[in-house]
């Protein structure tokens, strides 16, 4: 059985019949332009990676980036840094990702640095995080601290940078493979620059690394009058396939997929379009499926915190963005899990983020997972399943936008390439 991470929005009747298209092992082209083949850089180095990925043995052996999935034992992983996080600029494509209550945050501090005692709380956070994945055996990378005050300009745009605190939305390991997401954001347009040190070392040492074509990020890529007023308009242009990205060029987070082995899941969301969607379909091809979902969410951006997978066969589905292809999992046999409802504070800030993090887990195998020290509720879920809790508190941490998840990359997990959905 498979795992999956729910993606959150899009056209309900389109992805729908992109998914079963996909199951039949048809290409589903008519709402996108074709686009050109991917290019792929060859690892060549003193160390090979011993297999390709449809070998049954495992890779983790000779190559030091190997994941298909969610859960298998965690080796080795990149954890990502608070260090000077900005702000980013109040532009159309962060309106529409973040809530109104937080738009004059954006329009007063977007370039600044966030709140100086919240970070050092989130970064204090972070590297009591580091050290229980240490004890717990895994290997630990960060990405290098940048200075994202630094104003750049493009030929199509101007903007300052914001963090690298993120690496679930930036990379995205597919068995010996590490690909650069393009992301979405024009304040993320050089988040990679923090992480090439670690990929050229493990580029080095035999992994493939590939890089998504880079958007312009040009006025053209975004709807430049995206109408949203209220949390009913959400829903409305997210239920008609409507998003603040066009499909003027291919772009996507890594965080709005989530593998299962030879099937990976995907959303159409605010930062992923149909095109990035289709560039990673004919990239993965043919020995991985890429299959869009879509949930009932106002603000669908990344999908860890709607669908998070936590074994072979469990998902953790939130009840308030229910996934409109549900019953496909139930059919071959998932089991489908509500987590509770959270229990963070309704004064707490979350400026990136919604309470739904609680749900966003790291799995570190499939008896243990790194959950929220507040969140007692979702710990006795989990308890009950006969998964041991390992408890961190990173509740200033949340405020960036992003859980145990979203905060890390896994780079190598214990395991071999497997069909769940057969």
């Amino acid at each position: 059985m498979l795992r999956v991470r729910c993606l959150r929005g899009g056209s309900r009747g389109a992805e729908a019949a992109h998914f079963i298209g996909s199951r039949l092992g048809r290409a589903v082209t008519g709402w996108v332009q074709r686009s050109p083949q991917s290019t792929q850089v060859a690892a060549a180095s003193q160390k090979r990676c011993a297999t390709e990925d449809k070998a049954p043995g495992p890779a983790h052996k000779d190559c030091p980036v190997c994941s298909y999935n969610e859960w298998d034992p965690l080796e080795e992983v990149i954890v990502g840094r608070a260090e000077n996080a900005r702000v980013p600029p109040f532009s159309v494509e962060v309106k529409a990702n973040t809530y109104e209550k937080y738009w004059g945050f954006y329009q007063k501090f977007g370039g600044e640095s966030f709140p100086k005692d919240h970070v050092k709380k989130a970064i204090a956070e972070i590297e009591e995080m580091c050290n229980i994945l240490k004890k717990e055996g895994v290997i630990v990378k960060r990405p290098d601290p940048i200075d994202w005050s630094v104003k750049y300009k493009t030929p199509d745009f101007e903007s300052t940078g914001m963090y690298a605190a993120m690496p679930r939305d930036i990379l995205l390991v597919v068995g010996n493979e590490i690909i650069e997401a393009p992301m979405a954001w024009r304040a993320r347009f050089f988040e990679y620059r923090a992480y090439r040190r670690i990929i050229k070392d493990y580029f080095n040492n035999g992994a493939k690394w590939t890089t998504a074509p880079k958007p312009t990020m040009a006025d053209e890529l975004y709807d430049q009058d995206y109408p949203i007023r209220s949390v009913e308009d959400r829903h409305k242009l997210a239920a008609q396939g409507k998003f603040v990205t066009t499909e003027f060029e291919p772009c996507f987070d890594a965080a709005d997929f989530i593998r299962a082995g030879r099937d990976i899941f995907v959303q159409r969301s605010q930062v992923t379009n149909y095109m990035g969607i289709e560039w990673m379909r004919r990239h993965l091809a043919p020995d991985y499926r890429v299959h869009v979902i879509s949930f009932k969410d106002p603000n669908p951006m990344h999908i860890d915190a709607t669908f998070n997978i936590i074994g072979p066969g469990l998902v953790l589905s939130n009840p308030d963005r229910p996934c409109h292809q549900i019953e496909l999992f139930k059919k071959a046999g998932w089991t489908v899990i509500h987590p509770p409802v959270p229990l963070i504070p309704d004064d707490h800030p979350l400026w990136m983020s919604s309470k739904w993090l609680s749900m966003n887990v790291l799995m570190l195998d499939e008896k243990r997972v790194m959950v929220d020290a507040n969140e007692t509720s979702i710990q006795k879920m989990f308890e009950n399943l006969g998964i041991s809790t390992i408890k961190v508190n990173i509740r200033h941490a949340n405020s960036l936008g992003g859980g145990f998840h979203c905060w890390t990359c896994d780079i190598r997990r214990r395991g071999t390439l497997q069909s769940y959905f057969d």
